[in-house]
């Protein structure tokens, strides 16, 4: 079952801004988006940080890699000036500021947990326990259910999320896959996912209608014309995150 939000802004400002930054959330908000996805790994010493790529070259600078990298150096770097001499200076955020102005902005998060390779496990179980931690009195509360409040734990890797199932339980939990594979039912029961995310140009109508039917939610990325969101929110899936915030809004299903 989905109960979040069904639009979601991809790597917090889609296309408008340098991706997995504060500039990318404020893009967000001023497009009226309260709901974003975004993507966290590991520094070398072990603190969640917003970055998609585990080598360095891209989004960032230089040569090397996140996950030999303190957060207080990836901190330092420049995640803004490869998008636009607008954005230099921006800066690698850190997990945890990152959750503080979504829930000082009202802004529900789809966090992807991205591990470089060899730290499935324990990038899960971190990036899980602070999301518990900081996220604590939301879940001692009675609507501890309550889409608005509560965000959840996205991840291509099957290990991260056991790990983030072990540690936080009751933070949910949404497996992707690029191509839904067949044995996709049991892969979704032994986490306990809320619901399967998968890549929107591999579905078929078939597909949702199984998905759903089974009873979990179902969330596409990255879909960017407003025909083709039309279309897989016809044949029934829950929600989808976007690049182009700027063309299809909030509101838009």
């Amino acid at each position: 079952m989905w109960i979040y939000p069904k639009v979601v802004a991809h790597r917090g400002g889609g296309s408008l801004a340098p991706e997995n930054t504060f500039a990318a959330l404020r893009c967000g908000l001023a497009h009226r988006f309260h709901a974003v996805e975004f993507d966290v790994m590991l520094s070398g010493d072990g603190i969640p940080i917003l970055m998609h790529d585990p080598e360095f070259g891209r989004t960032v600078s230089g040569r090397g890699s996140v996950c030999t990298t303190t957060a207080k150096a990836l901190t330092l770097m420049d995640a803004g000036i490869w998008f636009g001499p607008a954005f230099a200076g921006e800066r690698v955020p850190l997990f945890e500021d990152v959750i503080n102005f979504c829930k000082k902005n009202d802004v529900w998060m789809n966090v992807e947990i991205k591990p470089a390779p060899s730290y499935e496990e324990v990038t899960g179980r971190v990036v899980a326990q602070m999301t518990q931690r900081l996220f604590s009195s939301e879940l001692a509360a009675p609507d501890r259910n309550n889409p608005a409040r509560l965000p959840l734990l996205s991840s291509f890797s099957f290990d991260a999320l056991m790990a983030a199932k072990v540690v936080a339980p009751d933070i949910a939990r949404g497996y992707l896959v690029d191509v839904i594979p067949p044995d996709w039912f049991a892969q979704l029961n032994t986490l306990e996912a809320t619901a399967l995310h998968t890549n929107q140009k591999n579905l078929t109508p078939a597909l949702v209608n199984a998905v759903k039917q089974a009873g979990f939610g179902l969330f596409c990325y990255t879909v960017n014309e407003p025909i083709r969101a039309k279309e897989i929110i016809a044949w029934g899936v829950n929600g989808f995150c976007t690049d182009r915030i700027d063309l299809i809004g909030p509101q838009f299903v």
